[in-house]
């Protein structure tokens, strides 16, 4: 099913090509250039049936079956897929149908690997009905790809304490960077096609665009808000993002937000630095550190924000 991804073909001509656009680079076909391309030549084909997954003893297993997360995890990857997979058939522009399509097709693998995963080291998953296509695939792309930017963020730190603590062995963390670091690609390009989207929609109608827009980010915000209050114990993947820092290793509150802003800034250093970063969830995140008391682990984490922010100044 996943063998190697084939970019669609658009014949029908970019709907504002002859256009100016007025409100600066942001919107500009360069702009739109730069995105898609540094997704599209940033794309690692492999197939998941080519994986070699390690041997895990008794207790690695038990730990890896133990996250609350495999359930909603290849819920969620086989919507997405699904849901990015028909935008990517209805755009008509060229350069965005082709790195939405290749999009699409990252996400399917994404819940291809997790089928494999689960059944590779027997967790049980529970059955799910067929997910169904939207009925609005833009607004779907944006409500999901916000989704991810707030998942990806903590993701992101957790990834990094899973490796630094051992929880899992090295060769499984191995295997998985790659496909974190895809995620940093996805999170950075939904940005930057809103921002494209919305610098292209006349004055008239910036308006609907941006009230809709808050709307859908809202409705992400309350649902992830919603589910770590209920499930704040761990019992899901919300629940689990905000509290697992303390399974794997021992860190204080801010500890942690210090380390996923550092990896956040690591994962996403790598790209043209012209392109908008997600913003939301740092910011916040930045915000709720001024109110929270600095302590050994406080100091401990700002060292290693500072020694990445200096790493990725050197390689700039």
């Amino acid at each position: 099913m996943f063998e190697t991804y084939t970019a669609p073909v658009h014949d029908a001509p970019t709907p504002s090509a002859s256009r100016t656009h007025r409100g600066g680079w942001i919107g500009s076909d360069e702009h739109k250039r730069a995105f898609c391309r540094s997704f599209v030549d940033t794309h690692r084909p492999f197939r998941p049936e080519d994986i070699s997954w390690p041997d895990l003893d008794d207790e690695g297993r038990r730990r890896l079956a133990a996250l609350p997360i495999w359930n909603e995890a290849v819920r969620t990857e086989a919507e997405t897929a699904l849901k990015v997979q028909t935008l990517g058939a209805a755009e008509t522009d060229p350069a965005l149908a082709e790195a939405i399509a290749l999009q699409g097709y990252e996400e399917g693998r994404h819940a291809e690997i997790l089928r494999l995963l689960t059944a590779r080291y027997g967790i049980a998953v529970d059955a799910f009905p067929p997910p169904q296509r939207p009925r609005n695939p833009r607004w779907a792309f944006v409500s999901t790809g916000y989704g991810e930017c707030i998942d990806s963020f903590f993701a992101f730190g957790l990834f990094a304490i899973g490796r630094r603590s051992q929880y899992f062995p090295a060769a499984l963390i191995d295997l998985f960077d790659p496909i974190m670091q895809e995620e940093a690609r996805h999170i950075l390009f939904v940005v930057n096609w809103v921002a494209y989207l919305r610098a292209r929609t006349p004055w008239a109608f910036r308006p609907g665009f941006d009230g809709r827009f808050v709307w859908t980010l809202g409705g992400q915000l309350f649902e992830h808000a919603r589910n770590a209050l209920r499930f704040g114990g761990g019992a899901s993947q919300e629940g689990f993002m905000m509290g697992s820092h303390s399974v794997f290793e021992e860190l204080s509150a801010r500890s942690f937000l210090e380390l996923c802003l550092a990896e956040n800034d690591r994962r996403l250093a790598s790209y043209d630095a012209r392109l908008p970063r997600p913003r939301l969830v740092p910011a916040a995140v930045r915000l709720a550190l001024r109110f929270l008391p600095s302590g050994d682990n406080g100091r401990a984490a700002t060292v290693e924000v500072s020694d990445a922010a200096s790493r990725k100044r050197r390689s700039a």
